[in-house]
């Protein structure tokens, strides 16, 4: 489950980067029930995808020599001014500056050691998810690196984070939650990318999970949407179902169905 503590390197944003944007909203409709709501000129035309009314994450366009098409997860900071120095001195790269959007909070993009990009949100107004942990909304995150104990290490030293590693079938899983939480607030998972073919190609990346009451016609559906199955569906005693997907334009996400609670 997705941490909701509204603390420092907890998640609180996610958005999609897309070529298609009317074509990105009909797929996610059809998968979690999004509606799409347009932004204006004063936000760059940055939309908002909703749950019911409630703000789930984000969508925007790019163009082709802005990279493939990808969700970008963004983790809370009270100062993204001062992210960037603890990025850069921990190894990491900044990729744009920290910039201000109208009086909704500040924001800065980054890649860590290995390469991998991620986003940091400075709240003013727009406070972040209004929904995780339901069907269509924000559950679980995952990074696919290269080398788990040097990624735990630099976002330990940006943000804080804490590990907590246990057995998982052949091997283990190490799960990160915020310096000032416990581990009752994890909220994502660091895996060796090595390890996953359905990874490796396209190389280390941040995942993020979305909830859903019924994996087998969720697939279904984003197959009839033209989305792809890039790893089909697993499950985890004690944890629940997985499947890995692409949305008809590359984007790559990932689905669970968690066990009903004992």
């Amino acid at each position: 489950m997705l941490s909701t503590l509204p603390v420092t390197g907890a998640p609180i944003w996610a958005d999609l980067g897309t070529t298609d944007p009317k074509g990105a909203a009909a797929f996610y409709r059809s998968l979690f029930g999004w509606d799409f709501e347009q932004g204006g000129e004063e936000v760059g035309g940055y939309g908002t995808f909703r749950l019911d009314g409630r703000a789930v994450a984000g969508g925007m366009a790019v163009t082709p020599d802005m990279g493939a098409p990808s969700w970008s997860l963004y983790f809370r900071t009270p100062d993204a001014d001062a992210t960037v120095k603890q990025v850069e001195q921990a190894g990491g790269s900044t990729t744009w500056e920290p910039v201000g959007i109208l009086d909704l909070g500040r924001m800065a993009g980054f890649t860590d050691a290995a390469g991998v990009a991620f986003s940091v949100w400075q709240p003013g107004e727009h406070k972040g998810f209004e929904a995780v942990n339901e069907p269509g909304a924000l559950i679980w995150t995952e990074l696919y690196t290269p080398d788990i104990e040097a990624g735990a290490a630099f976002y330990g030293a940006v943000f804080g984070w804490r590990t907590l590693t246990q057995p998982f079938e052949d091997g283990s899983y190490t799960m990160v939650y915020p310096g000032e939480g416990t581990e009752e607030d994890m909220f994502g998972g660091l895996w060796p990318l090595a390890e996953d073919p359905a990874e490796q190609e396209a190389g280390a990346y941040w995942l993020p999970y979305f909830q859903v009451d019924d994996i087998d016609a969720v697939v279904e559906r984003a197959r009839a949407a033209g989305g792809a199955v890039r790893a089909a569906r697993m499950d985890l005693a004690g944890v629940g179902a997985f499947a890995k997907l692409a949305d008809p334009h590359g984007a790559r996400f990932a689905l669970m169905q968690p066990e009903p609670p004992q």
